[in-house]
């Protein structure tokens, strides 16, 4: 009899504990569609009434506005412990599109000076030639102040799962504040029973190729997706150039040198002047990147943050597309609805024709 009721309680508490987690891996077309209901939240009047409002989940807590205009709402499901970490994208201000501008590339573990007593340390790689877009690790830095606090007070609750989420410069946050979180886990600063699950939509590039190969090993099996439309270009920016500094330490180009000295006269001569040809030209590129969009926009910066101390940038501009891809593609049916426009340049970047488009995905399960 005892054999037999222990057995009947393990019973119990294994379907207690299968129907107590709601967030599964794998992309989920409603739960897709849910989160752009609710990052349009973000807009005006106007905008709102163009979108359906969310329907399983209601805001709790809208922080205040913090380093580059930036903005996060937390959610909470009306019948789940589940909580969604919402990040708004670009603004009308000039701040706010200073944190895109300014899109030099540092390293991504190290640290930034907000303040002479402020200082935000992070890891979102362990490869050294990780790197990050540091206008969006800035936005990151100061979000995290109180998001943090919002998930200690969630998981204090019984929260154990959130969604993070955000649209456009949001979603490039989303990529930063995923690395940053999994990265607390790891350092035991938050718990290790905490779900996090990503959805980032319009977002532009976050980082380099290395920072990109761990957040997709990181996040990989279906815990983390970048939703973009064929329609939209915000996703193809920043500007990348590609050196040679920028391939795996061991690569078909390190012994290009030795090898064109190796040559007979003239030979070595011209393929020496062939190779500089195609290798400066990116270098100078790079280099005119950083100036522009690091160094002159962190004046910019400091005048907005006082006490910032622009860190020192990563000698690379090689942005690139990050996370496991969801592909919204305009076919011509919503072209009829949304033609091209000289005039209104970000007309495929809102969240009604990304709504428009998802509700045109085909319903099957998508794990990576």
């Amino acid at each position: 009899m005892l054999r037999y009721c222990t057995c009947c309680f393990l019973a119990v508490l294994l379907t207690f504990t299968a129907v107590a987690r709601h967030l599964a891996p794998g992309f989920d077309i409603a739960e897709c569609k849910e989160l752009l209901k609710i990052g349009a939240q973000f807009g005006d009047s106007n905008y709102i009434q163009k979108v359906p409002a969310p329907e399983l989940y209601s805001m709790v807590y809208q922080s205040a506005v913090c380093g580059l205009d930036n903005r996060w709402e937390l959610w909470k499901h009306k019948q789940y412990q589940q909580a969604v970490i919402s990040v708004r994208g670009t603004t009308a201000s000039t701040i706010s599109w200073l944190a895109n501008m300014y899109a030099a590339m540092i390293p991504a573990k190290g640290f930034l000076q907000l303040s002479a007593t402020d200082t935000f340390h992070y890891a979102l790689a362990e490869d050294t030639k990780a790197a990050v877009h540091v206008g969006w690790l800035l936005s990151t830095a100061f979000l995290s102040k109180t998001i943090l606090p919002q998930i200690d007070s969630c998981y204090k609750s019984g929260i154990k799962e959130f969604i993070i989420t955000g649209h456009s410069q949001g979603g490039a946050i989303c990529f930063l504040l995923t690395s940053y979180l999994y990265s607390l886990q790891k350092a035991h600063r938050l718990p290790a029973d905490i779900c996090f699950k990503t959805y980032c939509f319009a977002a532009p590039k976050p980082g380099n190729l290395y920072y990109a190969y761990e957040y997709e090993a990181e996040t990989q099996m279906g815990w983390a997706f970048n939703v973009v439309s064929s329609a939209d270009w915000v996703p193809e920016v920043p500007f990348s150039v590609q050196t040679l500094n920028d391939f795996n330490n061991v690569n078909g180009f390190m012994n290009a040198r030795s090898t064109i000295r190796k040559q007979k006269f003239p030979k070595n001569l011209v393929l020496r002047y062939a190779y500089n040809q195609l290798d400066r030209p990116t270098r100078r590129s790079q280099r005119r990147f950083e100036r522009y969009l690091g160094k002159y926009m962190a004046r910019s910066i400091k005048k907005s943050i006082p006490g910032f101390v622009p860190p020192k940038y990563y000698k690379s501009n090689d942005y690139v597309r990050t996370g496991s891809i969801i592909v919204l593609f305009a076919d011509a049916a919503y072209y009829n609805l949304f033609p091209d426009d000289p005039k209104l340049i970000f007309k495929h970047h809102y969240h009604q024709p990304y709504l428009y488009l998802a509700d045109k995905l085909p319903d099957r399960p998508v794990t990576q």
